[in-house]
């Protein structure tokens, strides 16, 4: 794979993808070649059948992803460099579309975890990069400000990694039967799923049902905290009581008010979205203040080995909603590879554990060439009218947006299941394994749910 950055101004990695792309595969392993990133090429043909080849004659497909590689969300978007490369191996030698063979240029944006550097690129990509289609994942604070300017510009986005409530309703979107948006549409889980994910391990610990909540002042931190379509109204329904003492500023260092609030309430079990710089800070001044409760299931912040990592032998039976694992039993519509196989690949490429996101950051990129292929021609009305008729079953699971459970023509969801920190023999001493499948029986649990010590 070549690899260049055009001088236009502002950062910008670029994928210049064609024939002279292919010289990366050059070792064997399983029947597979192995290609610079670690992902394991099939030797046949994709599962997905005919996507790729033609020496990319008939002209070029430009992919713009915004992604967090710096930032307080740098954790989400390690994974995606690895993701890009792979993808970036399979479509050397072109994408088919409408039987013409057409080259494939990745453009790579670090939103630097700001919003408005998030939009800042977003709209660069269009107007300067001439962009196709627009993915980008991680997060509301990256998701939402990319797809609103892919709206206002009339480009198609596939977006992911964010809960689909602040990501439809942080847009001003509405659910029901009728679009909200015309170009931009979503796949992931909803706060439906990871409450009913969290409920399911804490109703396996004895507590007081007492629940406190870590509620940041951003968009994650606003649904989850809504007092009409937030925790609140499920957790009371199911006989919690959520104590929530008020939004407090990301990258806090001080959190004595929300720990007092949490013990004077006694709560035994906390929740939250939390980010991961953040946790830690918490959790490190929870335990000098005396408060340890039985349960802390966060969102964000336990999601990343390094996290744990960084809290030591104090994390273990921390627990997280769990969207993606090598314990799940999906494989790549573009590779063929399981999930525990491109866990495998990941860390042999990289040398760092397994997370979360590598799955969905690869799926993002089977969507989006499914969905290019589809269209017969890469034409904004074209690829919007693939991305409707789509049904493709992923590494992450099936993706489709014609469902009518589906909270809205522009969300698809996902599924969860739980999951908590043990100690282990990784490259970070701990491992985050499947304690609770109620939300996908499919994928097995390894453990028991167990209070914190």
């Amino acid at each position: 794979m070549k690899q260049r950055s055009r001088r236009t101004g502002f950062d910008r990695r670029t994928f210049i993808l064609g024939a002279a792309g292919a010289a990366g595969a050059t070792a064997i392993a399983g029947g597979r070649s192995v290609g610079a990133s670690g992902l394991w090429l099939p030797r046949s043909a994709p599962p997905s059948g005919g996507l790729f080849g033609g020496g990319g004659g008939d002209g070029t497909i430009r992919i713009g992803f915004v992604s967090p590689q710096t930032g307080s969300l740098a954790a989400f978007g390690a994974a995606d460099t690895f993701a890009v490369d792979g993808i970036a191996a399979l479509v050397a030698d072109g994408l088919l579309v409408g039987g013409s063979s057409y080259g494939v240029e990745i453009f790579v944006e670090d939103s630097e975890s700001s919003t408005d550097t998030a939009a800042a690129k977003a709209d660069e990509l269009i107007n300067e990069a001439g962009v196709n289609l627009v993915v980008v994942g991680n997060t509301p604070e990256t998701t939402n400000p990319v797809a609103d300017t892919c709206e206002a510009l009339g480009m198609p986005c596939i977006s992911s990694l964010a809960p689909w409530q602040p990501w439809l309703l942080g847009r001003g979107g509405a659910p029901g039967g009728d679009p909200s948006f015309e170009w931009t549409y979503h796949f992931f889980w909803g706060l439906e799923d990871v409450i009913a994910t969290f409920l399911a391990m804490w109703d396996r610990v004895d507590t007081n049902m007492q629940v406190g909540g870590l509620f940041p002042n951003d968009a994650d931190g606003n649904a989850w905290g809504d007092p009409e379509n937030g925790f609140g109204p499920p957790l009371a329904e199911a006989g919690y009581t959520l104590h929530d003492p008020g939004r407090y500023e990301n990258l806090n260092q001080d959190f004595t008010a929300q720990i007092n609030a949490f013990k004077d309430a006694e709560a035994e079990i906390i929740t939250g979205v939390v980010i991961p710089p953040d946790f830690p800070t918490f959790w490190q001044q929870a335990r000098q203040q005396g408060y340890v409760p039985k349960m802390a299931s966060i969102g964000k912040a336990l999601l990343f080995p390094e996290s744990i990592e960084a809290i030591g032998a104090e994390g273990v039976g921390l627990s997280s909603e769990v969207w993606w694992s090598p314990s799940h039993p999906y494989s790549s519509s573009l590779t063929g590879q399981t999930c525990a196989e491109l866990a495998t690949a990941y860390t042999e490429a990289t040398g760092a554990q397994w997370t979360q996101p590598i799955g969905f950051a690869h799926a993002l990129f089977e969507v989006a060439l499914t969905i290019l292929a589809a269209a017969g021609a890469p034409e904004p009305d074209a690829i919007i009218e693939a991305v409707s008729t789509m049904a493709l079953d992923t590494i992450v699971g099936h993706v489709e947006w014609g469902l009518e459970d589906n909270p809205s023509p522009n969300v698809a969801k996902t599924k969860l299941v739980g999951g908590q920190w043990r100690e282990a023999d990784t490259p970070t001493g701990f491992d985050l394994i499947i304690v609770d499948n109620t939300g996908n029986p499919d994928v097995p649990t390894a453990g028991e749910v167990e209070p914190i010590v």
